[in-house]
Parts: structure tokens; C-alpha cells; sequence
């Protein structure tokens, strides 16, 4: 175990942070590339959606079984993101090989998708090594950090889109490339101090995350979070385009909503570091709390904006896409401070395995609203996470255990 240096400590952060980006490319790498392969292949809009839905499928059942087997705690959590980084560029590579409407493709990327279990989670688990054990705390900024490269690569897609895409081919041998080069990486990361040894492995640690009550609530508030998340950045860009629309030409309102659909998801990685540095300072509650507060009041607000000032929406759109992704981090280094450090990789990969369940179900309820509703009030159902989310939070706050959030600050 490498030494509580500075030097050391940058050192594995940085080699993290560049694998955690190189690998989690895999994951909207196909995003990039559906608009061509749909024109030449005819791909139905339910194929389409297997470009996405099959990854999360995938990575709701890999993070479960992970979370089942305590592998995030057991393994040497490198040679876990190693390993899963390859298999999952070879199955994204597959695509290659494969026919874009043929049952092998759902497969690959269900495959892809179970991998990155072994890459999101175990990255936070990593960078939770390495967070201060006395004095101020820094595990905000640190997972942040990670969130923020996640929320970035969720927004590339939109800008190939709009500067015209990218061969689909170039794309997909690309992505798994570098998470090939992620695989060698990792193995230059250092696992910090503050991990500890895992005991013996039973099925009834997982249980752990509901039978104690601070980790019910911060896990509560994620679920709360992931509600509107996923949600927003898959219809954002239809919302846009649908305004846009009504004032623009049909060109300049395609050019126009992708570029405003990458602004608002990229702008997220901002929020996520910023929020990481004043969770720290003022407190992982305070700071979720404000957050879901405006991201909620962005849903509620959002809508009635639709078809005015494209200037005007834009800006409400960046205010959202800042707050919406600002927190997420925070939920994160919220359950490994609650938890057993030896049972830290466990108790987020089961965390994340929830939330991504939850955007399953948000993700294909949004065009039912948007039949039911319209647009002006379709993003409306989504502010009932974030309101409950702020329940769940302020009831940890008051939580005797929520000293242990941020170096006592709640």
C-alpha cells in the first residue's frame, strides 16, 4: 500500500482519473453513432433505444451481482476495473463484426454495460482510498471529480452530432481502444490508506445498506436524484429541438438544440467539481439539498418556456444541467463515509445498481408524458424526486450519524 504522500497521492489520482474517463467512454460511445446507423440500416425507434437501455440493463445486473459477491471489497480493485475494461472493449468492438439490426448487438452492449460495473463504482471506491482521515475532508471533491468525467462523456455524443458526427466505425474502434489503454492505466493507481481489508463475505452485508438508517436515507436521496437524472439528459435534446423548432428553421433548430443539448450536460461536470469543494467545506446535506431545490424548481420551471426565447430557455437549461448532476457525487461519498470502509466498494456499487433501476423506469415514462401532457408540462413529474430526495436528506442531516459526513460538517 503506497504512503500517505502528496506526490503519491496525485500521482494515483491522476492515473484514476484518466482511466475512469478513457473506459467510461465505452459507455455513450454507441450513443454517437445511432442517428447514422439508424439512416443506414432503417433501424426502428425501439432498436435505437437498445443502443442505450441494453447498456443500463447491463450495468443494473452486473452492479447487482457485484454488490451480491462483495467483489468491489474482495478483489484489488484495479485488477478488477483492468479486467472489466477489456472484456468490455472487446464486446464493444464486437459491434464491429456485428449487424447493427441483428439480436448480437443488444447482447454486446448488455455485456458492455455489465462491465462497467467494474469501472464506475470500483473508481469511487479507489478515489475513497485515498480521501484525508482526519482534519478537513476532500472525498467530495474527489468523487466529484470521477462524476464529472462520467457527466462530460454523457454530453460528447451531442457535440459529434452537432459538428456533423463521426464515421461509425472510427467511433466504436476508437472508444474500445482507449479503454484498452484504461485497462493498462489503472495498474499504475495506488490504492490509498484508507482502505482496509474486507471480512469474510456474506450475502446479509448487502442488507446493510437498509437496515442502517443514515445509509437508507443518503440512499433514499440518490434515488430521489436518479428520478429526474436520467431522465432529463435523454429528452432534453427533443425538448430543445421541439422549442427551437417553432422559431427557427429546421436546420438551424437541429444545429442549434444539439449544441445547447451538449452545453446543458457538459456544464454538469462543472457542477460536479465545484459541489464536490463546497460539500467539503459547508457540508454533503447543505450542499444536496440546495441542489435538488433548483434542479427540482428547473423541472417545474422549464416547461413553460417552451416554444419562447430560445436565449432565455438556454439559460434555464444551464442552470439545470449544472444542479441536476452537482450532487451526484455527493450521495456517493455520503454512503462511504456512513459505511464499514470494508465494506465501501459494496455498499456504492449497490447504490449505483438502485439508481440505475430507477432510470429505467423514468427514462421510458417520459414520451407517455409527453403524449399525455405536452411538452410545456411533460418534465413536471420529475421535480417528485428531487422534492423527496430533499426529505430523505434533511432527515439525514438530523441524524445522529451525520458527524461523519464531510469531517463533522453536515
Amino acid at each position: 500500500m503506497l504512503g500517505w504522500s502528496s506526490a503519491s497521492k496525485i500521482r494515483s489520482l491522476t492515473f484514476l482519473v484518466l482511466a475512469e474517463m478513457l473506459a467510461l467512454s465505452l459507455w455513450f460511445s454507441a450513443s454517437a453513432v445511432v442517428p447514422t446507423l439508424a439512416a443506414m440500416h432503417q433501424l426502428s425507434a425501439f432498436q435505437q433505444g437498445l443502443f442505450t437501455s441494453a447498456v443500463q440493463l447491463g450495468f443494473v445486473v452486473g452492479s447487482l451481482a457485484s454488490a451480491l459477491l462483495g467483489l468491489a471489497d474482495r478483489l484489488d480493485p484495479r485488477r478488477f476495473f483492468a479486467v472489466s475494461a477489456v472484456i468490455a472493449s472487446l464486446a464493444n468492438a464486437s459491434l464491429l463484426l456485428s449487424d447493427p439490426a441483428g439480436p448480437l448487438l443488444p447482447l454486446a452492449r448488455f455485456v458492455t454495460g455489465a462491465c462497467m460495473a467494474g469501472l464506475y463504482p470500483v473508481g469511487m471506491k479507489l478515489a475513497s482510498t485515498w480521501a484525508r482521515t482526519s482534519g478537513k475532508s476532500d472525498l467530495g471533491v474527489l468523487v466529484g471529480i470521477l462524476v464529472g468525467a462520467l457527466t462530460f462523456g454523457s454530453a460528447s455524443p451531442h457535440l459529434l452530432n452537432a459538428l456533423g458526427g463521426v464515421d461509425w466505425r472510427v467511433a466504436i474502434a476508437g472508444a474500445s481502444l482507449l479503454a484498452l489503454l484504461a485497462a493498462v492505466l489503472i495498474l499504475f493507481a495506488g490504492i490509498g490508506p484508507r482502505a482496509t481489508a474486507a471480512p469474510r463475505f456474506r450475502p446479509a452485508m448487502v442488507l446493510f445498506a437498509w437496515r442502517i438508517k443514515a445509509v437508507r436515507l443518503a440512499n433514499f436521496g440518490y434515488l430521489g436524484h436518479m428520478w429526474e437524472l436520467y431522465a432529463m439528459w435523454a429528452w432534453i435534446g427533443a425538448f430543445l429541438a421541439a422549442s427551437f423548432a417553432h422559431s427557427m428553421d429546421a436546420a438551424a433548430a437541429s444545429l442549434w438544440s444539439r449544441l445547447a443539448t451538449f452545453t446543458t450536460v457538459a456544464i454538469g461536470a462543472l457542477g460536479c467539481i465545484l459541489a464536490g469543494v463546497m460539500a467539503d467545506r459547508f457540508g454533503r446535506t447543505t450542499l444536496t439539498i440546495a441542489a435538488m431545490a433548483v434542479s427540482g424548481a428547473c423541472a417545474l420551471m422549464v416547461g413553460l418556456l417552451f416554444e419562447a426565447s430560445p436565449v432565455l430557455l438556454i439559460l434555464v437549461c444551464l442552470i439545470w444541467g449544472f444542479s441536476i448532476v452537482a450532487d451526484s457525487a455527493q450521495f456517493s461519498a455520503s454512503v462511504a463515509e456512513l459505511s464499514d470502509p470494508a465494506l465501501t466498494g459494496t455498499m456504492l456499487t449497490l447504490q449505483t445498481a438502485l439508481g440505475f433501476t430507477l432510470t429505467l423506469i423514468t427514462i421510458h415514462l417520459m414520451p407517455l408524458l409527453v403524449e399525455a401532457l405536452g411538452w410545456r408540462y411533460a418534465f413536471m413529474p420529475l421535480a417528485i424526486g428531487p422534492f423527496l430526495g430533499v426529505l430523505a436528506m434533511a432527515r439525514l442531516r438530523a441524524h445522529p450519524d451525520a458527524v461523519k459526513l464531510a469531517g463533522g460538517k453536515r
